[in-house]
C-alpha cells in the first residue's frame, strides 16, 4: 500500500514539471486518488505563411442568382413493370391527269393504321398484349369505292418460368383475327367474298415460348391448340366459305338446312414474331404464324407470313415496305358453280400475296 502511493506521488511530480509552463486552461486535471488514463491536448498551432491563392472569406447566404421554378416538381413514382406502344400512322396517295397523252385514271388511296402493345414483365411472369388496326381505301375515277387493306388482330400471351436465368417459358397464347368491311372479288362490288366476322380466327392453346433477354424475339410452339373458323354471313355460310359446312340445298334451290357458322379444328401451332434494327432509322418486322390440323388434314401447314421495313424519316414522317403471304387450305379459287348451286369445278387452295409501299405520317405517344 505503502509502495502504490508512492508511485503516484512520484507521477504526479513529473506531469507538474513537465507541463508546468501550460495555461490554465490546456491543463490536465489529476484525480490524487488513482490514475488510469493520461489525456494529453496539444494547442493548435497558428498558420504563419498564407498561400496567394487563398481567400480568406465568412460564408455568407445568398439568393441573387436563385431562379423562380417555371414547373411544378414532379412527384416521385414507383417504377412500372409496364411497358406501352401507342402508335397512330396514315399514308396518302394520289394521282391526277390533266390533257395527259398517254392516258390514266385519277386516283387517291389511303391507309390508316393503328398500334397498341402492353406488355408486362417481372420475374418469373411475362404477359405480352397487342391490338394492330389496319383499313386502307382506294378510289379510282370510273370505279366503285375498293379496299386495299382491311385487319383486326388481337394477341395475348401469357408467360411463367421457374427461375430469372432461363428463356423458356410456360404459355397460354390466344389470337383473334377479323375484318372491318366488306370485300368483293370483282371492282362491281357485286360478288360478296368476305366481311365483319366472316371469317373470324380464334386460336386458343398451350405450350412453350422462346423470350431471350434484350431481344426483340419470341418464338411460341403450341402442339394443344384449338383454331374455330367463324362465318357469320349466313349467305357465306350457306356457300360453305372458309371450311365451314355449307347449306342443304333442294333440286328447286330451296335452302333445306342452312349452312354452319363456326368450323372448329384442333392442332399443332407455331407462331413467331421477331423485330431487328437493321441500320439507323431502319427497323424490319416479322410475324410469321405455322397451323396444321391434327384430325383432317395432319401435314397440310396453313401459314400466314407479314414482314414489314419502316424507315423513318423523323419523328412524324416514316416510309413503309410490306409483304403478306397466306396460304389457307379452306380458302380456294376458281370454283365452278350450276345454275342449281351444283359444283362443277371444286376449285383449289393458292397462295396469297400482298405487296404494300407507302409514306405518311406517324405518331407515337
Amino acid at each position: 500500500m505503502q509502495r502504490t502511493k508512492f508511485y503516484q506521488l512520484i507521477s504526479t511530480l513529473l506531469l507538474i514539471i513537465t507541463y508546468g509552463h501550460s495555461s490554465a486552461q490546456d491543463s490536465i486535471p489529476i484525480d490524487s486518488t488513482k490514475v488510469d488514463t493520461l489525456v494529453i491536448r496539444i494547442p493548435p498551432k497558428k498558420i504563419k505563411n498564407i498561400p496567394r491563392g487563398v481567400v480568406l472569406v465568412n460564408p455568407v447566404i445568398s439568393f441573387k442568382q436563385t431562379k423562380p421554378l417555371l414547373e411544378r416538381a414532379k412527384k416521385f413514382k414507383l417504377p412500372s413493370f409496364w411497358i406501352k406502344e401507342n402508335n397512330l400512322g396514315l399514308n396518302l396517295s394520289e394521282v391526277a391527269f390533266v390533257n395527259w397523252n398517254a392516258g390514266g385514271n385519277n386516283s387517291i388511296s389511303g391507309l390508316g393504321n393503328a398500334k397498341f402493345v402492353r406488355n408486362y414483365k417481372f420475374r418469373y411472369v411475362q404477359w405480352d398484349n397487342t391490338l394492330d388496326l389496319r383499313y386502307g381505301l382506294n378510289a379510282q375515277e370510273g370505279r366503285k369505292l375498293q379496299k386495299t387493306d382491311d385487319a383486326i388482330r388481337l394477341s395475348s400471351t401469357f408467360g411463367f418460368r421457374k427461375d430469372t436465368i432461363t428463356h423458356w417459358y410456360y404459355s397460354v397464347k390466344a389470337n383473334f383475327n377479323t375484318q372491318f368491311s366488306r370485300g368483293f372479288r370483282d371492282a362491281n362490288r357485286t360478288d360478296l367474298i368476305s366481311t365483319f366476322m366472316a371469317p373470324g380466327y380464334f386460336f386458343l392453346g398451350a405450350g412453350t415460348s422462346y423470350i431471350p433477354e434484350g431481344k426483340k424475339f419470341n418464338l411460341y410452339i403450341s402442339p394443344v391448340t384449338q383454331k374455330a373458323t367463324f362465318v357469320l354471313d349466313q349467305e357465306l355460310a350457306d356457300r360453305g366459305a372458309f371450311g365451314v359446312t355449307k347449306a342443304e340445298v333442294a333440286a328447286d334451290g330451296t335452302i333445306i338446312k342452312e349452312g354452319s357458322n363456326v368450323f372448329t379444328e384442333f392442332g399443332f401451332l407455331i407462331t413467331n414474331t421477331w423485330e431487328k434494327t437493321v441500320y439507323k432509322n431502319m427497323v424490319l418486322n416479322s410475324r410469321l404464324s405455322l397451323y396444321t390440323d391434327y384430325l383432317r388434314s395432319f401435314g397440310n401447314i396453313d401459314m400466314d407470313w407479314e414482314m414489314t421495313l419502316n424507315l423513318t424519316v423523323n419523328k412524324y414522317v416514316n416510309a413503309t415496305i410490306g409483304t403478306h403471304v397466306i396460304y389457307d387450305d379452306d380458302i380456294v379459287f376458281d370454283e365452278v358453280k350450276a345454275p342449281d348451286g351444283t359444283i362443277l369445278e371444286p376449285g383449289e387452295p393458292r397462295i396469297q400475296f400482298k405487296q404494300l409501299l407507302g409514306v405518311g405520317l406517324s405518331y407515337s405517344f
